[in-house]
């Protein structure tokens, strides 16, 4: 339609030109500067639309408004007297009275203000509520059972941190995982496809420590079976239990892999008995939960395993409908350097393309590459898919749900709306603390609160640590988690810290030389971890007094790789350039790839041209062995640290 037009008809229906172009983008109207030969019939044809939609929405609204007042998510307690038409001193004093302590440019949210206002006998609504409730544009239909087609199963693997879980999966997929975990613990949830008999089974893998907790459960809550791996020569352990009561919350059928039976000390009855006690009856005692013996070292038993997926899933006709837009789970998500925003997906329903407008959480965007678990590009994605994501405007957080939408307008939309909601809900502040001096702090009375600052190389592991360390809180001490991120930790980590005296807590990253600079001038705790449990039982220990740092890491210097060689029977060398302090043989050696950590070893050899060297100063270039690493690239950062026994008086 012309803009000529445009005018004209906005004029007519008494609207603003903006408003009406709007509407007219909504029913896929063009405004162009040219006229159109169909014009007229278009006019019409709008005029009668806008007008039945107007007369129905102001109808409604008019009945509406004229007993409920429209409130933000958040107002501050001078605006809501404003809105409400009542004094500050008689709302501050019913705020009294509800046991709410808010000053008069406090913030409070739309429960608070809604409860305070049936105080006055007076009617709120939430502003936009309607349109939140629908959230327009996401398809949210029940799916005629004629257009179900048979989907395959997703599966979660549980059990405790050691009873091989990864082993198995390592078993099923015939990968090696362990090699390339740290401490032999599966730190994030990954997705594998495998095939039996030319049926498809989907795996997410859990980790296995009861820190990860929440990964778990939502793992537990994405699937249609639970692998419970439980060891024959270790029995039921805590993290089996978590794992058992996951799988009920959730509804998820269990079966049993009875682990190790090759082990000299294995008793698969005692493993029953246990299971038994805790609500889990196998079928050889009378139960309906199938239990499988295997031994994922020598592979025995896992075709069995297999073939009981494959029935118990059978049993359960699972059933999806692929032809429609397609929804489901973020399993995980990451910034990776490169390539953006990258998450992991399983799709649920319907089917997911390349090209797709997406909304994902408050991310949004559209679907640039999808990669499948053989790190494959795809074009599509069925129902049960586990995918790799790219082209989203942030990272989502792990456990959001996602959706394709009709247009990339839409997705903006519906992501910058979601935005908005979460920008409001964030912040807390206090006095500048450390792990060391926590007890100390918190005797004296200083101290209610312990904010932190939580910084990971996925999305997945900020989750755990967040919800792990706030459920350290007690009487005395409040922890507040007060920001959490992906990535390492950057400049304005240290500020927000400073200003709102919380320690930073690393899991599995690396702060540049700058920043640990920053942190010292500020006096920001910043610690670093690999494994999540150390970080809980640091702050532990801290509340309770109890914190004895009887070691510390000292760095001793940082070199930049500028160049590899592979040298036949040694493997890849760095030719290095020293930066920052030495680099010395007896050190250990820490791989650093765009803040995160990579890999952790010692020295196989270091040399100065030709020679070997004990170390080798700032400045000066050297050739750098990492045992038993070879995946060296240029622009690696190599630091060399050793471990120091700190005296305490």
């Amino acid at each position: 339609m012309s803009k000529t037009r445009v005018y004209q008809l906005a004029k007519e229906l008494d609207i603003s030109s903006k408003e009406l172009i709007s509407k007219l983008e909504e029913y896929d109207v063009e405004v162009t500067n040219h006229m159109s030969t169909l014009e007229d019939d278009i006019i019409e044809i709008i005029k009668e639309l806008y007008k039945s939609n107007e007369g129905k929405s102001e109808s409604m609204d008019s009945t509406e408004d004229e007993n409920a007042i429209g409130l933000p998510e958040s107002i501050s307690v001078k605006d809501f007297c404003d809105k409400i038409g009542k004094t500050v001193t008689d709302v501050m004093t019913k705020l009294v009275s509800m046991g709410v302590f808010a000053t008069i440019n406090q913030e409070i949210d739309f429960e608070t203000a809604e409860a305070l206002a049936l105080e006055f006998n007076i009617d709120v609504k939430l502003e936009g509520a309607e349109e939140e409730e629908a959230e327009y544009g996401i398809e949210d239909f029940e799916d005629d059972p004629k257009d179900l087609k048979d989907r395959p199963p997703v599966i979660t693997v549980m059990g405790h941190v050691d009873h091989g879980k990864t082993s198995l999966l390592d078993a099923i997929r015939e990968t090696n995982v362990t090699a390339r975990e740290a401490g032999g613990i599966t730190q994030h949830i990954g997705a594998s496809e495998v095939y039996v008999d030319g049926k498809k089974i989907v795996f997410l893998d859990t980790p296995g420590h009861e820190a990860f907790t929440s990964m778990r459960a939502r793992g537990a809550s994405l699937t249609d079976i639970a692998i419970l791996v439980v060891a024959a020569d270790d029995g039921v352990m805590p993290q089996t239990k978590e794992a058992i009561n996951h799988a009920k919350a959730a509804g998820v059928p269990i079966i049993v892999a009875i682990n190790k039976m090759d082990k000299p000390g294995s008793n698969p009855d005692r493993v029953k008995q246990e299971l038994s006690e805790h609500g889990v009856l196998v079928e050889d005692w009378g139960g309906d939960t199938i239990s499988v013996p295997v031994s994922a070292l020598k592979g025995e038993g896992i075709d069995n395993l297999l073939e009981m997926i494959v029935l118990a899933a059978e049993m359960q006709e699972l059933k999806a409908n692929p032809n429609r837009l397609g929804a489901g789970v973020v399993i995980e998500a990451k910034l990776d350097k490169s390539r953006g925003p990258v998450a992991t997906v399983l799709v649920q329903k319907g089917n997911l393309k390349v090209g797709d407008p997406i909304v994902a959480g408050a991310s949004f965007g559209r679907v640039r590459a999808m990669i499948n678990d053989k790190g494959k590009n795809i074009k599509k994605a069925n129902p049960s898919t586990a995918v790799e994501i790219l082209g989203l405007s942030d990272v989502p957080n792990a456990g959001d749900t996602f959706n394709a939408v009709k247009s990339d307008k839409l997705a903006r939309q519906i992501g910058e709306k979601r935005k908005a909601k979460f920008r409001e809900a964030n912040l807390n502040s206090t006095t500048k603390v450390s792990l060391e001096d926590l007890f100390m702090h918190i005797q004296e009375g200083e101290v209610k609160e312990l904010n932190i600052i939580v910084k990971a190389d996925v999305q997945g592991s900020v989750q755990a640590v967040k919800q792990s360390l706030a459920k350290l809180s007690n009487d005395e001490v409040k922890i507040n988690m007060i920001h959490g991120g992906v990535g390492t930790v950057t400049e304005s980590d240290i500020l927000l810290a400073s200003a709102s005296n919380a320690i930073i807590i690393g899991f599995n990253v690396r702060p540049s030389s700058a920043v640990s600079s920053m942190a010292e001038r500020e006096s920001v705790d910043v610690r670093i971890y690999r494994v999540i449990y150390e970080a809980i039982e640091d702050v532990q220990k801290a509340m309770k007094g109890m914190l004895d740092p009887e070691f510390k890491e000292v760095v001793i210097g940082k070199s930049e790789v500028r160049a590899t060689f592979k040298v036949p029977n040694i493997g890849t060398i760095a030719g290095a350039y020293v930066k920052e302090g030495k680099m010395a043989r007896n050190a250990k050696m820490r791989l650093v790839r765009d803040g995160i950590v990579i890999f952790e070893g010692d020295v196989s050899s270091l040399k100065r041209f030709k020679d070997d060297a004990k170390e080798v100063q700032t400045g000066y270039e050297c050739g750098i062995g990492i045992a038993n690493y070879n995946d060296l690239r240029e622009g690696d950062i190599i630091e060399a640290y050793i471990i120091e026994e700190i005296k305490r008086d």
